[in-house]
């Protein structure tokens, strides 16, 4: 069996929908052709500005029935890469010829066992994974999260009705994304149980189909949660009570080892501390959500460039070392001279920018013609969720890369909004805005345009002072 098109994208996840939806937008006529492990794809819906060059956005679950009729669907898992003659295979045996492909596979839960059919320990990644730790909750009464990234923080925070022992390796809580100044802020507004979420409450539709896939070849590698999966999952555990319990957490540790009980009742930790000591606990179930790695998991006749955090290496225009094959999203790993105020993070924004980049560019390429990267790779920028308050991280929001030559400036208000500015020579080279997001615009501009700050010292920001309406 074959096919052939001129346009083939691999991945159903954030990065190759959005990719395909590009190359449709830039060559309407084309044949264009999206390869999914899973009859869901992803696609991102209800794009909101947050500032001139920032979106929060949901994502949307869809049969690939259901895509249009813009590009082609066909529900398989890549093979093999034959890049000399411009065809892959898949796993039922299709031959695939294209003009141009693009690698959006995503990526694959980091296990701490390497175990990912162990069934004490289990990753969230999909939707398939969710369902599964909805049925594990259903008789659980202790878990275990090991973790310290955005699912890890959203599932402490969420889980109720059972007893979270939150397992992480740094000195403070979404090491991630946020600094021990946040983390504190986040700490006493769960131990307060009075966060408030000024966010409309709307319910946010999904659509569960069956998959197409037999499941032994569409495990953990489905396409990625989008950054609201868990608003629309009951994750109640057995204990009865209907509230949230505070985690109990764990810092600066790891697991040692892990012991099954007998009779299935769950799983015996041993917990290492940094001190050198340690500590054994029992829980039903691990939730291991310690990242992913990038899923190359095929084969081709040409090696491809891998960097050293095993994704596949990508110029600006999203182009790999082989001839018109292209990458996007988690698989990929950006080689270009980042500009001053970006650097990579495999976050679903970027996943959606960087898929967009790659259609632009092979349409570009199909046409003998030349585009710029998009100016989205000029400022880094992620819009989240944590412990129910909105987060807006932009630039260098944590001094990355900056060493010590930078200064921190932080206003802060109890259950309310921390915020702080990462100063370099006068010039706001990041921010982190949580609870107060609508000094996103003013902060983007006062990054891109490297205004001198030193004059206004410390009130830059004075809450008597409004900069959004100085600086407009």
């Amino acid at each position: 069996m074959s096919r052939e098109c001129e346009f083939l994208v691999v991945g159903g996840g954030i990065a190759g929908v959005s990719c395909a939806e590009s190359l449709a937008i830039c060559r309407p006529n084309a044949s264009i052709l999206l390869l999914s492990e899973s009859s869901i794809v992803k696609s991102v819906t209800n794009l909101v500005p947050v500032a001139r060059y920032l979106h929060k956005f949901d994502v949307r679950e869809q049969d690939v029935t259901e895509m249009g009729a813009s590009f082609e669907t066909l529900v398989d898992r890549l093979d093999h890469i034959n890049s000399s003659e411009h065809c892959i295979r898949t796993k039922a045996g299709v031959e695939i010829k294209y003009r141009y492909l693009c690698l959006c596979t995503g990526g694959t839960p980091k296990l701490f066992s390497g175990k990912c059919v162990d069934p004490l320990v289990i990753g969230i990644r999909d939707t398939d994974s969710v369902q599964l730790l909805q049925r594990k909750l259903a008789t659980a009464k202790d878990v275990l999260i090991l973790g310290n990234g955005g699912i890890a923080s959203e599932l402490a925070y969420e889980l109720k009705d059972v007893n979270v022992h939150w397992v992480v390796k740094d000195s403070h809580i979404s090491a991630t994304f946020v600094d021990p100044g946040a983390a504190e802020f986040f700490h006493i507004a769960m131990n307060e149980c009075n966060a408030e979420d000024s966010s409309p409450v709307a319910a946010i539709k999904r659509m569960r189909y069956s998959e197409v896939l037999p499941k032994e070849q569409t495990n953990n590698h489905g396409a990625a949660l989008g950054p609201d999966w868990h608003q629309t999952v009951d994750l109640s555990g057995a204990r009865e009570g209907g509230e949230k319990r505070l985690p109990k957490i764990y810092y600066k540790s790891r697991i040692n080892s892990v012991q099954d009980l007998a009779d299935g009742a769950g799983a015996l930790v041993k917990l290492e501390h940094e001190d050198g000591s340690f500590e054994q606990l029992t829980c039903d179930f691990i939730v291991s959500a310690t990242g992913v790695w990038p899923n190359t998991d095929y084969t081709c006749d040409s090696p491809l460039q891998f960097s050293d955090d095993g994704g596949i290496s990508v110029d600006e225009m999203m182009r790999t070392n082989l001839v018109d094959v292209f990458a996007a999203g988690d698989v990929c790993t950006a080689i270009w001279p980042a500009a001053m105020h970006w650097f990579q993070m495999r976050l679903w924004t970027q996943a959606r920018q960087m898929g967009s980049m790659a259609g632009r560019s092979m349409a570009a390429a199909s046409e003998g013609e030349s585009v710029y990267q998009d100016f989205c790779f000029e400022l880094f920028g992620h819009v989240t969720k944590l412990f129910g308050y909105p987060v807006v991280l932009l630039g260098r929001f944590n001094g990355q890369d900056l060493g010590r030559d930078y200064e921190i400036l932080v206003r802060c208000t109890r259950n309310k909004e921390y915020i702080k500015f990462v100063l370099q020579n006068g010039r706001l080279r990041g921010a982190m805005l949580i609870g107060n997001t609508d000094l996103a615009e003013t902060c983007e501009n006062l990054i891109l345009n490297g205004i001198d700050l030193e004059p206004y010292g410390d009130d830059i920001l004075n809450p008597d002072i409004d900069i959004e309406d100085y600086f407009d």
